[in-house]
């Protein structure tokens, strides 16, 4: 074989490696950030630190995992835990509209399912009565 069909089979690989290292860098910049996972589900390696918890678990555990952020500082007007002043006009209006708020939420502020996606309808209720008797 000549020396020039070498030299051209040489850089031939040369610019095949360099393609495929730029086609490596590219989908590694582009790749997702991170996967959910839901807890107690196997999600192998690939599991990240955002888990989502899973239903089953005490009103007070999905309270602390889903609600407290808001409800305990009163961010963006939620209604404080406890604070029965911040909790009278909404009671007011009946446990049916603060059940349907929880659902479906209350744009701008209060997201559907207050950032509970896998609590069921039934779990979300029982989250707002366990907020409501905070008061009483």
């Amino acid at each position: 074989m000549s020396k020039f069909k070498l030299a051209i089979i040489l850089a031939s690989l040369i610019m095949a490696d360099s393609a495929l290292a730029g086609e490596k860098e590219i989908a590694e910049r582009i790749r997702k950030v991170g996967d959910v996972c839901i807890e107690g589900e196997d999600c192998g390696q690939a599991a990240t630190p955002m888990t989502i918890a899973a239903t089953g678990g005490s009103v007070e555990d999905n309270y602390n995992k889903s609600c407290a952020t808001c409800h305990n500082a009163g961010i963006a007007g939620a209604p404080k835990m406890g604070d029965a002043a911040d909790w009278e006009s909404r009671i007011g209006k009946g446990m049916d509209t603060l059940y349907n708020s929880a659902i479906n939420g209350m744009p701008p502020a209060m997201p559907q399912k207050g950032m509970c996606f896998s609590c069921s309808d039934e779990d979300l209720k029982a989250l707002v009565d366990y907020m409501v008797e905070s008061v009483h």
